[in-house]
């Protein structure tokens, strides 16, 4: 993959704060009473430190080794297990719970997405539990996106300009450019990205074919079920 630029991850946390989300994770691991938890596309490893406390193993895994030297710096690092990768490099029969949070499972391109919830199902022990957010495609979401004017902000790197443009491939697939200015070099940092919007039917038979069983599905991070209409399904299925 091609690296982000590290002055995009530096503003990383700014841009995606601890908040429900992360809340809802967090709860589930208790939840659970999850020993072991894997964070797949842990990017800047917010969430995952926060996972980390006496008693309990937390491994972060991610392709990026910028995001990771991030993750690395953070406060109470020291409490996780960092490695660069993907799903193929996650410990087998290890876990209790495993997450993929934010847009990861969306940036999975279609070619590698049942192979990495099969080394998600090998990665958890029999009855572990795997959690993960996707944009229900018929929010159509990507129109706002393009439609967005650029914005304007001030950041530790100086000011910097943001817009988007994006195309819709097809039905499932939208790709787009985000543009990051910085007005203090001139620079246009650009970062193409590929997102899959899978549905609920289709993902919920992909979980079934790869060994889990699907126990719920949410369309608000406070538990509501996933009615159709929500912007959000967050799904929770247990490992056969």
């Amino acid at each position: 993959m091609t690296d982000y630029d590290p002055r995009v991850v530096d503003l990383y946390d700014l841009d995606n704060p601890d908040g429900p989300d992360h809340d809802f994770y967090r709860a589930l691991a208790d939840r659970c009473a999850a020993h072991t938890i894997l964070d797949l596309g842990c990017g800047t490893g917010m969430l995952t430190v926060s996972l980390a406390r006496a008693g309990r193993r937390v491994v972060g895994i991610d392709p990026s080794p910028t995001m990771l030297a991030f993750a690395r710096r953070r406060e109470g690092a020291e409490r996780v297990e960092w490695i660069e990768g993907d799903s193929a490099a996650a410990p087998p029969n290890s876990f209790d719970l495993a997450l993929m949070t934010g847009n990861v499972a969306q940036h999975i391109p279609d070619a590698a997405w049942l192979r990495t919830l099969r080394d998600l199902r090998a990665s958890l022990r029999p009855g572990g539990i795997l959690s993960f957010e996707t944009r229900n495609p018929a929010a159509r979401e990507w129109e706002s996106w393009h439609a967005a004017p650029p914005t304007e902000r001030e950041t530790a790197h100086g000011r910097l300009v943001e817009w988007m443009e994006v195309e819709v491939v097809d039905d499932r697939h939208v790709r787009f450019d985000a543009y990051n200015r910085f007005a203090k070099t001139g620079d246009t940092v650009i970062e193409t990205q590929s997102l899959v919007f899978r549905g609920r039917a289709e993902v919920e038979s992909d979980l079934r074919d790869t060994g889990f069983e699907v126990e719920s599905v949410a369309g608000e991070w406070d538990g509501t079920p996933f009615g159709g209409t929500t912007r959000l399904m967050i799904f929770v299925a247990r490992a056969r």
